[in-house]
């Protein structure tokens, strides 16, 4: 049961991925259709276009949630794999425990990055 639970989250962030990449794709490459939807974006990569948008509680809120989308997808997927080399028990429990102290140190990095950029004044 635990591993059907587990399995299912995994499905759920490939969809969150899908959609908050979808929406970046198009907000930040497909500038010509922002432009004629009357919604002009001058160069989405600038640096200072970056920071401006940065600082917005909807950018850092989605960038926060497509962390953790990639982070629990890309180290599942990769524990999965992993355990399809037929592990010893032991190297299995290890693995499991490594990936999620790995995933969870860098959530919280990748957390504080965007709250501080959220939160800082100037470039």
């Amino acid at each position: 049961m635990r591993e059907s639970s587990l399995w299912i989250w995994h499905i759920f962030a490939g969809l969150v991925i899908l959609v908050l990449l979808g929406i970046h794709m198009f907000v930040m490459h497909l500038d010509a259709i922002l432009a004629a939807l009357g919604a002009p974006l001058e160069n989405p990569i600038d640096a200072t276009t970056v920071f401006e948008r940065s600082r917005q509680a909807v950018f850092m809120i989605t960038y926060i949630l497509l962390l953790g989308a990639a982070l629990y997808h890309g180290l599942y997927g990769l524990k999965n794999i992993l355990f399809e080399l037929t592990l010893p028990k032991a190297l299995e429990k290890a693995t499991a425990w490594l990936l999620t102290v790995a995933g969870l140190l860098l959530f919280a990095y990748g957390t504080y990055v965007a709250v501080f950029v959220f939160m800082t004044k100037e470039i």
